[in-house]
This record gives structure tokens, C-alpha cells and sequence, in this order.
């Protein structure tokens, strides 16, 4: 074999190693960006927990509620109340409501963040309407829960420390009802008709 040939498979060789390698970071960017943001909060992301913080501090925070939907999305959806204020590591729950105006059923996920951004990792959510796909059947209207509370280590936090207001913010989009979705309901929901 010539010099020239072995140039040219070692080249081949070297530019495949490269589509595969670039193939694999494209893969694995979306997961990976996903823990990286729910580990340090970035972009808003929040905290989650199990356990209500221990310690309650005597500030106060306003938090806001924030609704909307994707294009194309039929449910009517809004926060029941636009803000509250909580003191700093006290347990705060908020309610969302949604309504399924058509005729048919519709099923839903829920999208987050947080604002300003450098409040994320510090707003951790207890339990949420959001961890669970909700579905609506037709004229349905349901109020979602989410139990929140604000860590005490923001006000040791260098930026995050100089918020006073945070904004919870929801994005519905619709989904494929679930196969296994039973005439019930969501679980984490409360019917109110």
C-alpha cells in the first residue's frame, strides 16, 4: 500500500473518530445541560426537596406567579393568586387553575423557571403539579398545587442575596394523552366541577 493510500484511510479514519465524537456530544448535550442547570439552578432552574426547611428567618420575599401557554395549546391557564409574600425558609403553597374549554380530552406538561435566574438553585419546590403530566377531560377545571419554600442560605448567596422578589413562571405545552391515563384523573389536582 502507498504512502499516499495510508494518508488517505488514516485521514478517513480520523475524520470519522471526529462525525462520532461531535455525533455523540450533540446526544448527550440535551440531558446533560438539564443536570448541569438543576444542579446549580442556571437559567432559572429550580431546587426540589422533600423535607420543609428547618430554619424560617424574619425577611420577606414576594413571591409572583407567572402563567402562560404554548401556541396551540386550548386550556385556559392562570395562577389563582398573582403574588404572596413568605418569610425567608417558611412554607409557602400557591395554587394554578386550569380548564379544558373543548371536547375533548387534553393532556398537558408543565415547563419552569425562575426570576431572576441566580434565585434558582435557592427557590426549592416541595411538591408540584409540574412533576406530573396533567390531563383535563372536556370542560374540565381543575386547581394544581405547588408547595414552595425559599432556602435561607440566599441571603449568604454574593448575587442572589440582593433579590426581594422571585417569579415563579409556568409554560403549559400539549401532549399525547397517556395510554395508561385513567377517566379519574390526575392525582396532584383538585376538580372544581
Amino acid at each position: 500500500m502507498s504512502a499516499l493510500a495510508v494518508g488517505k484511510n488514516r485521514t478517513l479514519l480520523q475524520l470519522l473518530g471526529v462525525i462520532l465524537l461531535m455525533g455523540s456530544l450533540a446526544w448527550a448535550s440535551v440531558p446533560l445541560y438539564d443536570l448541569f442547570c438543576r444542579i446549580t439552578g442556571y437559567g432559572g432552574t429550580t431546587a426540589q426537596s422533600d423535607q420543609e426547611s428547618d430554619v424560617v428567618l424574619d425577611q420577606i420575599m414576594t413571591i409572583n406567579f407567572d402563567a402562560s401557554k404554548t401556541r396551540g395549546m386550548p386550556w385556559e391557564f392562570k395562577p389563582v393568586e398573582r403574588s404572596m409574600d413568605i418569610r425567608i425558609g417558611e412554607t409557602g403553597l400557591a395554587y394554578y387553575e386550569a380548564y379544558n374549554p373543548t371536547d375533548r380530552v387534553v393532556a398537558g406538561s408543565a415547563n419552569y423557571n425562575v426570576f431572576p435566574y441566580d434565585t434558582g438553585s435557592f427557590f426549592v419546590k416541595l411538591d408540584c403539579f409540574c412533576f406530573e403530566e396533567q390531563v383535563l377531560q372536556p370542560g374540565e377545571r381543575v386547581l394544581m398545587p405547588v408547595s414552595f419554600y425559599v432556602d435561607p442560605e440566599i441571603v449568604n448567596d454574593r448575587d442572589a442575596k440582593f433579590a426581594k422578589r422571585i417569579t415563579l413562571s409556568y409554560t403549559f405545552h400539549e401532549i399525547d394523552v397517556p395510554e395508561d391515563y385513567a377517566a379519574s384523573g390526575a392525582s396532584e389536582t383538585t376538580k372544581l366541577n
